[in-house]
């Protein structure tokens, strides 16, 4: 009897290593055709539902945002079943009345980053032009944010979220530059975490934690990590309770159009991607394709 597909993935960012109030737990140390995730994913029941848990960093945070393979990680989760990914992030605010303690359901993303993260699925003869101008599923999104207001959390729906590079921190010059463009929260993880999950026709949210007013407040302290962490820890029981409220009122059916994702996405003609390259996307293609 094949198990119960997850209802509900979560990625835990940092200060989110793990989800203690699963129960029922299995974990699968996969690998994929793109290497190995992160770290096993746990799968345990969580008010009710299957849910799945995946440490984005690695156990004992030992990988850095460059390094993740975001890859393995969204198709990990895929090959479980999972269809919607809520991501754990710590984030700093660029605006004032996004403060500390408070979160962030943003609903745009800004790609900032500079290095050599894998960002599609599509290479060796497959090209697909995924559209992402919401990169964020507005249903999930919302049912989130209704979460985490119910389980007591100060949040702010929408706003823009800037991936950088990382691993360091902003320099001001860097900082105040990005609250010119206009954006809300800075962070080194949702690309192309958010754009990959698209590809694999997952629904994906994010619960951005405020640590900190990066390093553009004149008046406020600048980011350290000290000053995540502490915030961090005193934000884990939150969000920890909006999860389990999520989980338990999650809509059983996605009315968004994440799960049609690549439906027009795929350029190359069938006849010509390769079967090395068909085979090994066949978890994510194999629907679109004649068989």
């Amino acid at each position: 009897m094949k198990p119960e597909a997850p209802s509900l993935a979560i990625i835990g960012g940092s200060g989110l290593y793990a989800m203690d109030q699963l129960s029922e737990i299995q974990t699968y140390d996969l690998t994929t055709p793109f290497g190995k995730p992160s770290a096993p994913l746990v799968v345990g029941t969580l008010a009710g539902r299957r849910v799945a848990f995946l440490a984005r960093h690695g156990i004992g945070h030992s990988i850095s945002p460059s390094e993740i393979n975001y890859r393995a990680n969204i198709y990990a989760l895929k090959s479980l079943g999972c269809e919607r990914i809520v991501s754990i992030s710590a984030c700093g605010s660029l605006r004032e009345d996004y403060a500390p303690g408070q979160i962030v359901i943003p609903d745009q993303l800004f790609d900032f980053t500079r290095g050599d993260r894998q960002r599609t699925f599509f290479e060796g003869g497959l090209v697909a032009h995924i559209g992402s101008a919401n990169p964020f599923c507005p249903d999930l999104s919302a049912q989130l944010n209704k979460a985490t207001q119910a389980a007591g959390g100060t949040v702010h729906q929408g706003g823009t979220y800037i991936t950088i590079e990382g691993p360091r921190f902003s320099t001001r010059a860097e900082s105040n530059l990005f609250r010119t463009w206009g954006m809300s929260i800075i962070g080194m993880t949702a690309s192309p975490e958010a754009f990959l999950a698209r590809e694999a026709e997952m629904c994906y949210a994010t619960m951005a934690h405020v640590t900190d007013y990066d390093v553009w407040h004149t008046t406020e302290e600048p980011v350290s990590v000290e000053m995540v962490v502490r915030t961090l820890n005193q934000n884990t029981r939150l969000a920890q309770e909006a999860l389990v409220l999520l989980a338990r009122n999650l809509e059983p059916e996605r009315s968004c159009d994440c799960s049609q994702a690549l439906k027009n996405a795929l350029i190359t003609s069938h006849e010509k991607i390769p079967a090395k390259t068909r085979q090994k996307l066949s978890l994510l293609i194999d629907k679109y394709l004649p068989q």
